[in-house]
């Protein structure tokens, strides 16, 4: 029994070498000798014959442990080093390591970024270049259609006459026409799918006096219908002025985030709770802090009625535009649920959010997924090194990043991006973000879906004007059956076509499939008009408000 219980035992501890000796065929002949030895001595240590064995005192005993030890760590000492290699640390405690060398923004490891200040130093201009100066005066607000106003402008109140084609190429084609008497000359619009080209002829160019088709082929070569059927509807102007007129908006809404030191994932930024006063102070420099209860200005989707989307947000006004801030921290706040969707609904159906961080942890420009944020403005605060205790808290860096696909706008960073003055801050953040938001829909997902919104806006408006003039004529059709039936004669707004537009543009906010919840019955029309504004089935901002994905029932409070 004695002897079994020896072998079994010489057998352990003979496994538990080979388990560090497998690590011999990676030694090299300089050393082989060297750990054949060491090997040996193991061995003998180990494996010495039982029969040889005498009894052991205790610092017999605790001596050949220590020899074991000290053969096994000379063992695999050099062995383990040679496999040693270093692994990358989190990107947290990476980047908290590196401390404040960092920039506001990193880009994503996927790339499909662009950054302002560029991070490369070999780039000479940031992607916002201008060669206008620095100063308030070159903060110019860009207006996302410039010829939106045109009919208003020179057709709505003179005399002049509209078209309705459909080309077997172009699509539906809405033409207008208005003599200017003083100039001698004929302002043309012809509104395609795609755009509307305007232009402006002199009527001594012409022999005689041109037909419709002629002045369509004037601004586009590709026309080839042969004739264009006139529009006798009285209220045609306010169909074609709704249609033109379906991008301006003067309110616009964007998210701010709130991010501490150490915080890089959504999660952790979207979980903000406490405003600090530095955090405040900043949003003091946005606009307003209001109750939502009973607010009567633009409420970017905010609940006004029974608080399901917070008691207070921050609101401004700014050059006659109305805008709504989604303050994360104010927005409601969901214990278990990480993703906080309450908060997340909101800002992500923005198109452009700020971002104000305390600490020097930088922001990843892809770290909020969603389909409709396409720019990120960075604000932080530094201290300066003239500034005393007595200071005015110091100054604020700015950095922007937006995805690829948009194209640059203004006003262009100073250099360095750094403001010192809260109401320059402010001008220029302001002007920034809306900006931003009008580059924005030029970007590939926006402008697909914008084409095919105004593809099917322009087919509406060129059928109910065709069928309206037809029956003023004295031709009924089928259009006009409902709204005899109704009894109610030509809604102020638009009749059908408003009808049509509030259903494209549904069309075109359900098609991204992303964060909204079902639209509750009512929809827009039944919203109140603010004190001071028109009916708001002819707003344009109802157009924004969907294009953007907003359908929470708040939308109808």
């Amino acid at each position: 029994m004695e002897k079994r219980n020896e072998k079994l035992f010489s057998r352990k501890r003979s496994f538990t070498f080979g388990a560090y000796g497998g690590i011999d065929k990676f030694i090299t002949g300089t050393e082989s000798s060297c750990a054949e030895s060491v090997g040996h001595s193991i061995l003998e240590i180990l494996d010495s014959p039982s029969s040889e064995a005498k009894p052991l005192t205790s610092a017999t005993s605790s001596q050949k442990v220590t020899e074991l030890f000290a053969i096994i760590e000379k063992l695999q000492g050099s062995r383990l080093d040679e496999q040693r290699c270093e692994f990358p640390p989190p990107l947290k405690t990476r980047l908290l390591k590196i401390g404040d060398g960092l920039p506001l923004i990193l880009p994503p490891q996927s790339g499909g970024y662009w950054i302002d200040p560029p991070l490369d130093r070999h780039v000479e201009t940031s992607p916002t270049f201008s060669q206008g100066g620095f100063g308030l005066e070159s903060y110019d607000i860009m207006e996302r259609d410039s010829e939106a106003k045109m009919y208003q402008e020179y057709f709505r109140h003179r005399y002049h006459h509209s078209f309705t084609a459909s080309d077997p190429s172009l699509g539906p084609l809405v033409l207008s026409i208005c003599l200017e008497e003083e100039e001698n000359r004929l302002r043309v619009i012809l509104r395609m799918k795609e755009c509307s080209l305007h232009g402006t002829f002199s009527v001594s160019l012409f022999q005689h006096f041109p037909t419709a088709v002629e002045l369509a082929k004037m601004l586009c070569s590709n026309v080839s219908i042969s004739c264009f059927e006139p529009v006798s509807y009285l209220k045609a102007p306010e169909l074609i002025m709704a249609f033109d007129e379906h991008r301006v908006s003067q309110n616009f809404k964007f998210g701010v985030l709130y991010q501490r030191e150490g915080q890089l994932t959504e999660e952790d930024i979207l979980s903000n709770n406490e405003e600090s006063e530095e955090f405040l102070e900043f949003l003091s420099i946005l606009g307003q802090t209001i109750k939502l209860q009973g607010f009567t200005g633009f409420r970017g989707g905010l609940d006004v009625s029974h608080g399901q989307t917070g008691e207070e947000a921050v609101f401004t006004s700014f050059h006659g535009r109305e805008i709504m801030f989604h303050v994360a921290t104010k927005l409601p706040f969901t214990e278990g649920d990480t993703q906080q969707l309450q908060r997340k609904r909101h800002i992500g159906n923005d198109i452009v959010a700020l971002v104000y961080q305390e600490g020097h942890t930088p922001f990843i420009s892809d770290v909020i997924r969603s389909h409709f944020l396409h720019c990120f403005i960075a604000v932080r605060r530094i201290k300066r090194e003239s500034e005393g205790e007595g200071g005015d808290g110091g100054s604020f860096q700015v950095s922007i990043t937006a995805r690829e696909d948009v194209p640059p706008f203004g006003p262009p960073l100073p250099s360095p991006p750094i403001f010192t003055e809260g109401s320059v801050l402010r001008e220029f953040l302001l002007t920034k973000l809306i900006n931003a938001e009008i580059s924005c829909y030029k970007a590939e997902r926006f402008s697909r879906l914008e084409l095919r919104t105004r593809s099917s806006l322009l087919e509406a408006l060129r059928s109910e004007l065709s069928s309206r003039s037809q029956c003023m004529l004295g031709e009924p059709t089928q259009s006009s059956t409902p709204l005899a039936e109704g009894g109610r004669g030509v809604p102020e707004a638009g009749g059908g076509f408003i009808e049509n537009f509030k259903r494209a543009i549904r069309v075109r906010s359900h098609s991204f499939d992303t964060l909204g919840v079902p639209k509750k019955a009512g929809g827009v029309a039944g919203q109140k008009p603010k004190e001071g504004e028109s009916d708001p089935t002819s707003k344009p901002d109802v157009c924004f408000t969907e294009v953007k994905g907003q359908t929470s029932p708040q939308d109808d409070l």
